[in-house]
């Protein structure tokens, strides 16, 4: 199935519930966006609000599955400084747990990308959390990592994760 995308959809406080919902749920899915389960939407609402009231110099991608449920999400982050000012920091990249191992995040990852080419990039980076194995995922987008900073997340006592940073070159 193929997401239907949309960016910069109007942020109603119906779309920003659907969104901080979808962020609980893919923390206590053991998603690396910010969080360790387990974790409850009250937690997460005073991030997810701070990241939408960036929208304006930051964008938001968001995917819908065909029945209209927001799938997917990836934010835009502008580093507002003139000398990055031609590349953005994919923030948040999150697939529902529900639609998991459907190709959602390759979509995502492909839509983005597109986006960012149609706006003239040189390239986009992010940012993850060591362990998961999402280097893979991220090699087969295209990214290849370019730093690691060894156990620089605590997500507990004694379980220090590296924070790793990939880029895709858009120039090529």
């Amino acid at each position: 199935m193929t997401l239907r995308f949309v960016l910069d959809p109007e942020p109603t406080p119906e779309l920003r519930e659907e969104i901080t919902v979808l962020w609980t749920e893919v923390s206590n899915a053991g998603g690396a966006v910010g969080f360790v389960p387990p974790v409850e939407v009250a937690q997460v609402r005073p991030v997810a609000e701070r990241q939408f009231g960036a929208l304006g110099p930051d964008r938001l991608l968001v995917g819908y599955e065909p029945g209209g449920r927001v799938a997917a999400v990836v934010f835009f982050e502008d580093m507002r400084f003139d000398l990055m000012d031609h590349w953005r920091m994919l923030k948040r990249v999150m697939v529902h747990p529900g639609f998991q191992g459907r190709g959602y995040g390759a979509q995502l990852l492909a839509e983005a990308e597109r986006v960012a080419r149609e706006w003239g990039l040189a390239g986009l980076k992010l940012t993850l959390r060591g362990g998961h194995g999402l280097e893979e995922f991220y090699r087969r987008g295209g990214y290849v990592e370019v730093g690691r900073v060894p156990g620089a997340i605590r997500v507990a006592p004694g379980d220090e994760r590296d924070d790793v940073t990939m880029w895709l070159d858009l120039r090529a």
